[in-house]
């Protein structure tokens, strides 16, 4: 049950309480009313309202319409008291009850609206019980205080329940990723570790295949030690930790100290467009070629580097296999690049290695942005 259908019942019911304060002060006074038939029958009129508005807000939540019907109720049970409630002329106030509304627009829209309404039902209140005197000006200052604590609490109240259920779902991920990562431990990471074995002793293209999937095992135990995996920062991921994935025997990674924090979707995508470089210098280069990657970040940018001493990419090669339809650098570097804001740059020559430099905003990758994945090879 969450804090505002507390609040709703709870305002129900002191409404329901706060009737049995005209009704008290009618009954002692009915000898002296002037009207006591019409006194009663206000009564019953304001009793019923109070069920059916309270039905209303229970079963509808606070609408706006019937909140500003329940306001205007209010303003005219102060004139209708003012005329049944009085003895030789003197107006008798419905006293707590006319809180109700208030209370109602406070728990709605928050403390300005609260003491806007205490405002209004105390103005109507001087307007037909006499003017300002100590009595309309003590109830007065009594219900915009009330409009205005209650709509403060009731924020403190929903920005503390929803840190608690923020809370209690970051914990429930947390215990599914430690589940998870048991689970890899258990299975995945002991297959890799098999695959890893059994293919250097076999040889051959199977030593490839173990070699393949001892980078695997490597990356995925850094997955799940990771400090992002297991304590998940609000809506932000450190870029260092995802490029620092990468670091292996042929491959070097040098990155600041401090986290680099960039939007959750916005570090994947840099991740991916740095995983697509790497992934590239595997696949076109020789087997003993080293990778080093270079992570820097300052006020105004975050820049990665992917640079390997690998035989180099030819004069004009890139442009042909754009042509030839392998876009793993037009789309899966560049393109993510380009969609978040930022450039790529890549500068070779043959036999002098590649290097690749990704370089995104601070601004726009503040801002988040989102590329498509694409096919990756060169």
């Amino acid at each position: 049950m969450g804090i505002q259908t507390q609040l709703r019942r709870a305002i129900s019911v002191f409404r329901f309480v706060a009737l049995g304060y005209p009704v008290l002060l009618g009954a002692l006074a009915f000898e002296t009313l002037v009207r006591p038939v019409e006194a009663a029958l206000l009564v019953v009129v304001l009793a019923a309202w109070t069920g059916a508005v309270s039905h209303r807000y229970r079963h509808r939540g606070y609408e706006p319409k019937a909140l500003y019907a329940d306001l205007a109720v209010t303003a005219a049970a102060i004139a209708a008291s003012s005329w049944a409630l009085a003895t030789d002329g003197v107006p008798i106030s419905v006293g707590p009850w006319l809180a109700g509304s208030v209370l109602a627009w406070a728990a709605a829209w928050g403390r300005r609206s609260g003491a806007i309404a205490g405002a209004v039902v105390a103005a109507f209140g001087m307007v037909f019980r006499g003017g300002v005197h100590e009595s309309t000006v003590n109830e007065a200052a009594l219900l915009v205080l009330t409009g205005f604590v209650c709509g403060h609490l009731v924020r403190l109240g929903v920005k503390a329940e929803q840190r608690m259920r923020e809370a209690a779902e970051r914990n429930a991920a947390a215990r599914e990723r430690e589940r998870l990562a048991r689970d890899i431990h258990d299975s995945v990471l002991q297959v890799l570790a098999l695959v890893q074995r059994r293919g250097t002793e076999i040889g051959g293209e199977a030593a490839e295949l173990g070699r393949l999937a001892g980078r695997q095992e490597e990356a995925l135990r850094a997955l799940i030690r990771s400090e992002s995996y297991r304590h998940p920062l609000d809506g932000q991921r450190d870029l260092r930790e995802l490029v620092g994935r990468h670091e292996g025997a042929d491959v070097t990674v040098a990155a600041p100290a401090t986290p680099v924090l960039l939007p959750a979707e916005t570090a994947r995508q840099f991740a991916a467009a740095v995983a697509s470089a790497v992934d590239n210098v595997r696949e076109h280069c020789p087997a003993s070629t080293r990778v080093w990657l270079l992570l820097e970040d300052d006020a105004e940018a975050v820049t990665v580097s992917v640079r390997d001493d690998g035989p180099g990419i030819a004069p004009g090669r890139l442009a042909e296999a754009a042509a030839e339809g392998r876009l793993g650098v037009a789309q899966s570097i560049e393109g993510r690049i380009r969609e978040l804001g930022g450039t790529a740059a890549v500068t070779s020559a043959p036999g002098e290695g590649t290097e690749v430099e990704m370089r995104v905003p601070r601004l726009t990758a503040e801002a988040g942005g989102a590329g498509g994945d694409a096919r990756r090879g060169r």
